[in-house]
């Protein structure tokens, strides 16, 4: 039998078509939190900026290219590795380090993503307050809300997976965004499942400083990175993000393991291992005695995709003998 179709039913029927495709297909307008405050767009961001080496890392595992405009701070802090440059492309960099106000206005993004002590300081002068002003709407780094509010409960990987969410649902990656958190999460339980018998071991993370040692405190990723490992940061008491301590500190708790921060420049871990071992204090604890390190990355010790494999690398050090 023969089907005959008029002209003016069948564009009826394509244009019937395609309004319920594009009325289905549409997820805006999206609204977030943002340390706290309502966050809402219209449509996903063309002109977008990130800043740091791990919330850029989260851009890239989101296939977020397209939508960027132009990074910053990294390469005035870290050596980026030839994998992150190559998926970088030509994604140029407007500021090496923190962006100034009027570097972040003359690019005219409509998205910035950055935090409080990444790229953004309290009471500076680029803040998301300020940043409203000339429409530049700025997602803060889940992590970073502790800098305002010292009530907010330890850091933990929640921090990581919401903000990769917030991103899915910000850019229409809401389907990648939710199977990448599922794939993390099932990597993790894998390992707590794994380290859930043994006594949790004492880590301490030492960033930089001689007088002083700069470590993590209860509120960095760190913090909750140390716990899916099946360890316990010797600073957990520390009401702090990142922040120093004392040597007495460290060394009255006797840390079992040491986390050692490399910032990629040759030759800066080994200098952290004499530095300890030299130390009056520190030359004594059983990390030291033992020499128990690892040397992990920036982008793996802030919140990002690299906290994942880092935590598997941190269970297998502190248990050899279960991975």
């Amino acid at each position: 039998m023969k089907h005959f179709f008029n002209v003016t039913n069948l564009l009826a029927v394509l244009l019937f078509t395609t309004v319920n495709f594009t009325a289905s297909a549409s997820n805006y307008p999206v609204t977030v939190k943002s340390c706290g405050e309502d966050l809402t767009f219209q449509s996903a961001p063309q002109k977008a900026i990130f800043h740091d080496l791990n919330m850029t890392e989260m851009a890239l595992a989101l296939d977020l290219q397209a939508n960027i405009s132009a990074v910053t701070g990294i390469t005035g802090w870290y050596t980026p590795t030839a994998n992150f440059l190559e998926q970088l492309g030509d994604i140029p960099e407007i500021a090496p380090k923190g962006p100034a106000l009027e570097v972040l206005i003359a690019n005219k993004p409509d998205f910035f993503f950055a935090g409080w002590n990444y790229g953004m300081r309290v009471g500076g002068n680029v803040t998301p307050q300020r940043l409203a002003e000339y429409n530049i709407p700025t997602l803060l780094l889940s992590e970073s809300c502790a800098h305002m509010d010292k009530t907010l409960p330890a850091a933990d990987l929640n921090l990581l997976y919401q903000d990769i969410e917030k991103l899915g649902a910000i850019f229409d990656k809401r389907d990648k965004s939710a199977a990448l958190v599922k794939h993390w999460q099932e990597r993790i339980a894998a390992i707590t499942t794994k380290v859930a018998t043994k006594k949790p071991l004492n880590v301490f993370l030492y960033d930089s400083g001689e007088d002083k040692p700069f470590t993590s405190g209860r509120f960095a990723m760190p913090d909750a990175m140390m716990r899916a490992a099946g360890g316990r940061n010797i600073m957990d008491n520390l009401n702090a993000s990142w922040a120093t301590t004392s040597w007495e500190n460290v060394a009255s708790a006797n840390p079992d393991f040491i986390i050692l921060l490399d910032y990629g420049n040759a030759g800066d871990v080994d200098k952290l291992k004499n530095f300890l071992a030299k130390h009056p204090l520190m030359q004594y604890t059983k990390a030291v005695r033992n020499q128990r390190y690892l040397a992990l990355q920036y982008a793996e010790l802030t919140p990002g995709p690299a906290n994942i494999p880092a935590i598997e690398r941190l269970a297998s050090a502190l248990y050899p003998e279960l991975f």
